[in-house]
């Protein structure tokens, strides 16, 4: 039955059009993802669908007495009213009353509230939490939820999921969290250029499709570019020409030009290029037996050594220490107890979930350019506004207050800015926050050829799969423990292990660092174990190579310059040697369990 229907929608903002001819049709007990790039107006078309904003042109039609709950992506303003009583206000347009409290305390146990902490003494995380409780409790006929990741860890999107793939409620979702997409929306419709399109399926079926009419719609359009270039040349040619034209022909150029003045052309992906900077030594970071907290403990004789190269994602509930961890590993804190050791050459490029890199009062320019006009890449040399073009910052935005700018934006001009550095060590803390999919998977991409160390902290379930090689848990019983392989790999191995295990003293916090990585192998991992040999045969060959040019007695009569540049490349190659080997025997301890 349908429940809402929208047709020929109109809307625009200035002289962007969000909605143009747009219809949707809402069935009874669909649950709808709604996708698209940031900016194109998921969270308006939303606001139209709840009520809260009104169409230019069109119509919404919505089912008489139909209950709406909308879950804005903003954070609420901390109050002293308390948790239970926000969550008490979701239940005023429910048309059962007598099990109010039931449903309450049932919906606060599931998102773990606590349920007399006032708002404002709530993190953002919890305030998101409890906003979201809001719009569940009182069981809506259609429930949106824009951006309902934000703030949230990987505990709370886990018993969010569950709650949604419970729930009979029909549901239109924003988000760029791939997992919870694919596990939730039984249909994907895209907004692009103010044109509502509908597929059906999970995301991979939507990314196909999407790419094949992307690359239909090129085909076409230079068809289209064609013809009428054609017809421009015609139209000017000389006197003859003009003196026989068809005027039936010369209406039908202006039509085209009209047609293609009034093309809309698709948005640009980001083009992300990284200056890797010089090499770092073989070890990053060395943690013996750490401890630190501050009324109570975060971390408790912890030991891990990091090498160079690799990808290390940081997973735990929101107040477990991931950030400290992070700043322990930096040198931004010190141990209570133990030691941390760090290592040479490290170019570091932190990306912080607070973008305290980014200065509001300033300009998108400055906060890439520094008052400079070019920037430097590499060995390469872009114009500012070139580079910034490359993650999609108009003209118009140059001389823009990044105060001005969206969530999503401002990730975008943080990531210009960082990856104008030259950095072989990569922090990110929450990057993807706000983040489209598109621009998501391009950061992939770029990632994955990155050939420094990356730490990662992310709710992101799917790219921390993508990204990661190991992880370090912070788990509920307040120890750490490190796992081979990403998200999926370490929720496989954590189950398995809860399975077998015999029952132990669940407050214990101590481990040591010999059982670290003790865990089966995930596909990324075995595949890398795979190929480790011939990479190490391949990389000994090349040492030897040099080692026998060092060893000739005439080696050093060679010009001083052409000395130091083979002594470099021989320590080079043997570092890498030694990390190949490391790498090998963690990876092979993972495969040992098997």
């Amino acid at each position: 039955m349908n429940i809402l229907r929208l047709d020929n929608a109109e809307l625009a903002y200035g002289e962007q059009k969000l909605l143009h001819a747009a219809s949707l049709t809402i069935e009874t007990g669909e649950k709808i993802a709604l996708i698209g790039r940031n900016g194109t107006g998921k969270s308006t078309l939303l606001k139209v669908i709840s009520g809260a904003t009104q169409l230019d042109d069109g119509q919404c039609w919505r089912m008489d007495g139909i209950r709406i709950a909308y879950l804005s992506q903003d954070l609420p303003l901390a109050q002293d009213q308390s948790i239970i009583d926000v969550v008490r206000a979701g239940l005023e347009t429910s048309p059962e009353q007598w099990n109010i409290e039931h449903k309450v305390e049932r919906i606060i146990d599931e998102l773990s509230l606590p349920a007399n902490q006032t708002m404002r003494e709530s993190s953002g995380g919890l305030r998101r939490r409890t906003m979201l409780a809001q719009a569940l409790v009182g069981e809506p006929d259609l429930l949106l939820l824009d951006e309902p990741t934000n703030h949230l860890d990987i505990p709370a999107i886990d018993a969010l999921q569950k709650r949604l793939q419970a729930s009979a409620t029909t549901l239109v979702l924003i988000s760029h969290d791939r997992t919870l997409v694919d596990n939730i929306a039984t249909r994907i419709v895209e907004l692009e250029r103010g044109v509502l399109t509908s597929f059906p399926g999970d995301i991979s079926t939507y990314l196909a499709r999407r790419d094949k009419a992307d690359a239909d719609e090129a085909v076409a359009n230079r068809k289209f570019d064609r013809e009428l270039a054609n017809e421009e040349a015609w139209i000017r040619e000389g006197i003859k020409a003009r003196r026989t034209r068809n005027e039936g022909r010369v209406r039908r150029l202006q039509a085209l030009r009209k047609e293609r003045a009034a093309r809309v052309s698709k948005q640009g992906n980001v083009k992300l290029k990284l200056d890797e900077g010089q090499q770092s030594g073989n070890i990053v970071a060395e943690l013996e037996r750490v401890s630190f907290g501050y009324d109570e403990p975060l971390i408790e004789d912890f030991s891990t050594r990091i090498t160079r190269g690799d990808r290390i994602g940081i997973i735990g509930a929101n107040g477990s220490g991931k950030t400290t961890l992070i700043r322990l590993i930096l040198g931004e804190l010190t141990p209570a107890t133990g030691l941390v050791t760090r290592g040479t050459k490290l170019q570091i490029a932190y990306f912080d979930q607070q973008r305290s890199l980014l200065n509001d009062s300033e300009t998108v320019r400055d906060n890439v350019g520094g008052g400079s006009d070019h920037v430097q890449i590499g060995e390469t040399t872009k114009h500012v506004a070139g580079y910034l073009a490359d993650f999609l910052f108009p003209s118009s935005y140059l001389n823009m207050p990044a105060a001005k700018l969206s969530g999503g934006e401002k990730n975008r001009l943080l990531m210009a800015k960082l990856f104008a550095q030259p950095a072989n060590m990569l922090v990110l803390d929450e990057p993807t926050n706000d983040l489209d999919i598109e621009t998501l998977e391009l950061f992939e991409e770029l990632l994955a050829d990155f050939p420094g160390t990356i730490l990662l902290v992310s709710h992101d379930r799917a790219f921390v799969d993508a990204v990661v090689t190991s992880t370090i848990v912070f788990e509920a019983d307040g120890s750490l423990k490190e796992y081979v392989g990403g998200y999926t790999d370490w929720q496989r191995q954590a189950q398995s292990t809860r399975a077998k295990a015999p029952v132990v003293d669940a407050t214990s916090k101590k481990r040591s660092n010999e059982s670290k990585r003790n865990q089966r192998l995930g596909y990324k991992a075995q595949r890398e174990l795979d190929a480790l040999p011939d990479m190490i045969e391949e990389l000994e060959a090349a040492r030897d190579e040099v080692q026998a040019l060092v060893m000739d007695p005439d080696f050093y009569k060679k010009p001083e310059v052409e000395v130091k540049k083979i002594l470099s490349q021989l320590q080079t190659l043997s570092d890498d040697v030694e990390a190949a080997y490391t790498r090998w025997e963690v990876l092979s301890e993972g495969a040992d369990q098997m």
